[in-house]
C-alpha cells in the first residue's frame, strides 16, 4: 500500500455535493479528453487531497453507455489518486436484498459488450492484469470499518453483474444472471473497476439496492424510483464514504 490522494466516484442519485461541503472544480486534461473533478476543501484526509467525480457528469447528463470511463480514470490517475471509492445503484436479483440494502462488493461479472476493454493503447506496452481480487480488500475493509463506526448496516460481500444499458434487464436475463451467481445488476461498474486496476488505483464499490429487478418487482422498473431511492440514501452513503476515506488517510499517518 502507498499513500496518495483519494477519490469518491458518485453515480445515479449522487452526482452533487451539498452546499455545506465546499469543493472547487478542477479541469483535468487527459489523452482521452477533459474531465471535471471537484476538489473537496474540507480537511477530511489531510495531508492528502479528496476528489469527487460525478460519473455521469454534472446534472446526470450522460447515460451509462455514454460515460467516458477511460477519461475519468486517467483524470484520477493524473490527479494523483491512489484510492477510489465508487457507488453503484443496482437492481436486486434476490428478493432477500430489498431496496435500501448496502453491499460492499467483492466480485463482479462483466456482461458489457460495447465499452473499452483496457487503458492499454494499440502501440504501447500492455500486460495481462490479475483479477483474483476484483475489488481492493484494503478499501473494502475501510468501508466496513466506517460502517461499523457509524452503526450503518452493510453486507460485506456481493457479486455485481454489469450490463451496457441504458435499458433495464428483461425477466429472462434476470433469471439467467441469478443462476450465474450474481446478486445485483447495474450499468456503470465496468469497465471502471478494470481501468482503475490498470491505472494503479485501488478501487472498491458500494452497491445501493434501489429496486427489485424485472420479474421480481411487482411493478415496472422506473428510473424515477431508482433515483428517488438513491437520493434518499445519498446522505448516509456520502457520510459513509467520507468516513472510509478518513480511515484510509489515517492508515498512513
Amino acid at each position: 500500500m502507498r499513500p496518495g490522494n483519494i477519490a469518491i466516484i458518485g453515480g445515479t442519485g449522487f452526482s452533487t455535493l451539498p452546499p455545506e461541503i465546499y469543493a472547487e472544480e478542477v479541469s483535468v486534461e487527459t489523452t482521452a479528453g477533459t474531465v471535471s473533478l471537484l476538489s473537496v476543501s474540507n480537511n477530511y484526509v489531510e495531508p492528502y487531497k479528496l476528489y469527487f467525480l460525478p460519473r455521469h457528469g454534472r446534472h446526470h447528463r450522460l447515460a451509462p453507455h455514454q460515460i467516458d470511463y477511460r477519461a475519468n480514470v486517467l483524470a484520477l490517475q493524473k490527479a494523483g489518486v491512489a484510492y477510489a471509492f465508487a457507488t453503484n445503484a443496482v437492481g436486486s436479483l434476490r428478493r432477500d436484498l430489498p431496496p435500501g440494502t448496502l453491499i460492499v462488493l467483492d466480485d463482479f461479472i462483466d456482461f458489457t459488450r460495447a465499452r473499452p476493454l483496457t487503458l492499454f493503447t494499440r502501440d504501447g506496452p500492455w500486460e495481462h492484469v490479475d483479477f483474483t481480487e476484483p475489488y481492493s480488500t484494503f478499501l473494502r475493509e475501510r468501508i466496513i470499518a466506517a460502517a461499523s463506526r457509524m452503526g450503518v448496516p452493510v453486507l460485506t460481500s456481493g457479486i455485481y453483474l454489469c450490463c451496457d444499458g441504458p435499458r433495464y434487464e428483461t425477466p429472462a436475463e434476470v433469471r439467467l444472471f441469478a443462476r450465474m451467481g450474481a446478486d445485483v445488476v447495474g450499468m456503470t461498474g465496468l469497465p471502471e473497476a478494470v481501468l482503475a486496476r490498470e491505472a494503479g488505483i485501488a478501487y472498491a464499490a458500494l452497491a445501493i439496492v434501489t429496486n427489485l429487478a424485472a420479474g421480481l418487482s411487482p411493478a415496472p422498473v422506473s428510473h424515477d424510483t431508482v433515483t428517488a431511492v438513491m437520493q434518499q440514501q445519498a446522505p448516509v452513503v456520502r457520510e459513509l464514504l467520507i468516513c472510509a476515506a478518513e480511515e484510509t488517510a489515517s492508515y498512513f499517518s
